[in-house]
């Protein structure tokens, strides 16, 4: 069944100091965790300047987007820019990216219609989720996670590597770190790699607990595809299949 989106007001800007949640929301709240709201109606999420990102109105937790400000103004003493391409998506934005990918009007990063190419349902999912969360279990629901500069990791291993370079070793004085770091001991299941996607580590790794503390896998559903998430590891797998710092 589809759900009905609502909206928080804080009207308290100060945070839940032992939750972290924002002002209103309650500890283990799921409709917050799966981004069941509209970001510009979050009185705790700001509107990113255009200035810092690459399409006007999207939003972002303010604690990290002052965060990021800081952060950018060193890179920018580096003489290196720092672009948002993606901050908070809502459930349905996030809807609107697995659907797409889901009946091939949206091509995979290799150019794949994974429609034509998976007939297989739960193969089709486990291909699409090699860079695309679940609708109601991505980490841009929080307003915590941002994409930089380009969504391609090549760029960063070559007009963007002095970025990436500076972004390991600086981005970490600010709250920022790379969830979906390569694939290996440390890291063995998960999203593939993406040099792009960094995540506000002060909210966001107590967002990362409670989402699979509380969530339960049938409220991951709502979308094209969803028959398929009883036979997936969604949580153990892919919202805990980060690298082992941002745990």
């Amino acid at each position: 069944m589809p759900f009905v989106l609502f909206t928080l007001c804080v009207n308290n800007m100060d945070r839940n100091k032992e939750s972290l949640y924002p002002s209103n929301v309650k500890l283990g709240d799921t409709n917050f965790l799966q981004g069941k709201y509209f970001p510009e109606s979050l009185q705790g999420f700001v509107r990113i300047a255009d200035e810092y990102s690459a399409r006007p109105d999207m939003y972002m937790d303010q604690e990290a987007y002052a965060a990021f400000l800081r952060m950018e103004a060193a890179a920018a003493s580096d003489s290196l820019s720092l672009c948002i391409l993606s901050a908070a998506r809502s459930f349905d934005y996030q809807k609107g990216i697995w659907e797409a990918k889901w009946t091939g009007n949206l091509l995979l990063d290799d150019s794949t219609n994974a429609y034509e190419a998976y007939p297989d349902g739960r193969a089709r999912a486990l291909r699409i989720m090699e860079y695309s969360a679940m609708p109601g279990t991505s980490r841009h629901h929080w307003g915590t996670d941002i994409d930089l500069n380009a969504l391609d990791n090549t760029y960063f291993e070559t007009d963007g590597k002095e970025l990436y370079q500076w972004l390991q070793t600086n981005a970490s004085k600010y709250g920022y770190y790379q969830p979906y770091t390569a694939k290996g001991p440390d890291r063995p299941y998960g999203y593939n790699e993406e040099k792009w996607h960094w995540t506000y580590l002060p909210l966001s790794r107590k967002y990362t607990h409670d989402l699979a503390t509380y969530l339960e896998k049938h409220e991951i559903s709502g979308f094209l595809g969803d028959v398929f998430c009883d036979s997936l590891p969604i949580l153990s797998q892919y919202v805990l299949g980060i690298s082992p710092e941002c745990k």
